[in-house]
């Protein structure tokens, strides 16, 4: 199947960069002038319609293009399994004033380009960028869909796509081209409009795009990008109404908006404030701070489905063992009770079970191999068993399979510091079992995790041999390991990020830029 689907985006992407080659836009010949781009009144309610070569789109059908658009957006959203309540409409998390504003904010950008940079968008931009989508494409089945729900006529995929992704970049600079997707392995994203430079940032995934949000370089940021591999394209983050800037804070995804909490900032150390991002309507929200916990940072959280669980981290100099419950539907926290016999930690790990949080490893003034289970229905803590558990480690990676807690790789106590070991936790009867070191990748710490369905990925890290760019794919099944390739994959790299797609795992930071897209081979 991940054959097919990569031969079908190749397929895909050859038959409409052909279709654009012999049969151009409609009002775009290519002995056609650059058209102008028309007067827009920015304060006036109403826009001109645009017409190249009799073609005209006015702003209603232009609204009606972008809700098409958001349409099949809001179908790839994830929407968690835990989650208690159905999805809901579009509508509902997208009223039609914000979709008139996203319309209009792009024409009144591309008339700004015009008339304040000189730097007008032609119909050879537009053309060349829809091409870059289908050449580029790290998601053909969703591209498929944008440009099925545009009635794949190209004068609207260019106008009601291309065009606001054009002014997002402000660039006429497109996308190389030349670049052809490989059946398998890796292959740069896009770097342009790429956040800068940072780590300590987070990411989540929401089912068609990659946020990353905050981070640290020299200074904090309360800057971020949405990541878009369908079109292979970034969009930069509203600011108005974000969070102070700030760096090791949590995020998680709730199937319709990104919380985020807690960090490490310029004007506090330790952070008790957050926000609510919605990428629909590219806004922000606070946070209630009343009945929040204490501030910190190198904590960890994870989404229940209603709520979002923090836990442990750094807190007014010390490490802690206490967090809270924040529901985003009342805007309201609550405490958690503190497990009197698990220390408080940071760097360490949080899974959700789907009915409790498992919290694992860390630090404390020593490495740390204990942990405890965490249930919010009866907000009672139940330590995990030492019996076989992993060897002591902080800044590890952990994923969640669906009935047991994979842990690998991190930092001891001891030289050479680095682990290539790790182990599995099942909840269901408390026991540990090993993880076979054969085939594993080398030693590392501040790696990532993703788990595909079947497989856990891990890639990049710091070693006794500096930054890393390779990784291993590892079966519980066949409790076996097998390398990731080398070929085409980013620089080494630590302090970065990971998510799943549900087919790929995309890389990124600390460098910013490009980051990388890893098919990984199946059995």
């Amino acid at each position: 199947m991940k054959k097919l689907n990569n031969l079908a985006r190749r397929w895909v992407g050859l038959a409409l960069i052909g279709m654009l080659i012999w049969n151009p836009l409609p009002g775009y010949g290519w002995s056609h002038p650059a058209p102008t781009t028309p007067y827009i009144t920015v304060n006036h309610s109403k826009f001109n319609a645009m017409s190249w070569s009799g073609r005209r789109m006015s702003v209603k059908e232009r609204v009606a293009h972008q809700r098409a658009i958001e349409e099949v957006y809001w179908r790839h959203r994830l929407w968690p399994a835990t989650n208690h309540a159905p999805k809901p409409r579009l509508e509902e998390v997208m009223p039609q004033e914000q979709i008139e504003v996203k319309v209009k904010d792009y024409l009144c950008g591309s008339e700004k380009l015009e008339s304040n940079w000189h730097r007008p968008i032609t119909d050879e931009m537009l053309r060349s960028e829809v091409a870059r989508m289908a050449s580029g494409t790290k998601n053909a089945d969703m591209l498929k869909e944008l440009w099925a729900a545009l009635g794949n006529d190209p004068f609207v995929i260019a106008e009601c796509l291309a065009r606001p992704r054009l002014v997002n970049r402000a660039s006429g600079e497109t996308a190389d081209l030349s670049v052809s997707r490989a059946e398998c392995g890796w292959e740069a994203t896009s770097a342009v409009g790429a956040p800068r430079n940072r780590y300590g940032h987070t990411v989540v995934w929401t089912g068609s795009e990659m946020i990353v949000w905050g981070g640290y370089n020299k200074e904090y940021f309360n800057t971020g990008g949405r990541y878009d591999p369908a079109t292979d394209t970034w969009t930069q983050m509203s600011v108005d109404g974000a969070a102070s800037a700030r760096r090791y804070h949590v995020a998680v995804w709730t199937g319709s908006e990104m919380v985020m909490w807690g960090g490490s900032g310029a004007q506090s150390k330790f952070l008790d404030s957050g926000a609510r991002y919605s990428p629909m309507t590219d806004t922000w929200a606070p946070i209630a701070t009343a009945n929040a916990p204490a501030g910190r940072y190198a904590h960890t959280g994870v989404w229940t489905g209603n709520e979002m669980i923090v836990w442990g981290g750094n807190a007014g100099f010390r490490l802690t063992n206490t967090g809270g419950r924040y529901d985003p539907q009342t805007d309201t926290w609550r405490a958690i009770s503190a497990p009197g016999d698990l220390e408080g930690r940071r760097y360490h790990s949080s899974v959700w079970t789907g009915n409790e949080m498992i919290v694992w490893g860390g630090q404390n003034d020593t490495g740390l191999n204990t942990g405890g289970r965490y249930n919010p229905a009866t907000d009672s803590w139940t330590l995990t068993s030492m019996v076989n558990a992993p060897v002591a480690r902080n800044s590890f990676a952990a994923v969640w399979t669906g009935s047991e807690m994979i842990v690998w790789g991190g930092a001891g106590d001891d030289y050479p510091f680095y682990l290539n070991s790790g182990g599995r936790y099942n909840p269901a009867t408390d026991s540990w079992s090993s993880i076979t070191m054969n085939g594993a990748p080398a030693p590392r710490s501040v790696h990532t995790a993703v788990w595909t369905g079947s497989e856990m990925i891990v890639w990049g890290g710091a070693s006794l041999m500096g930054a890393a760019n390779t990784g291993g794919q590892y079966d519980p099944v066949t409790n076996s390991w097998k390398p990731t390739t080398t070929t085409g994959a980013p620089s080494g790299r630590y302090h970065h990020t990971a998510v799943w797609t549900g087919g790929e795992m995309i890389v990124w930071g600390p460098d910013g830029g490009a980051g990388g897209l890893y098919c990984a081979p199946q059995p």
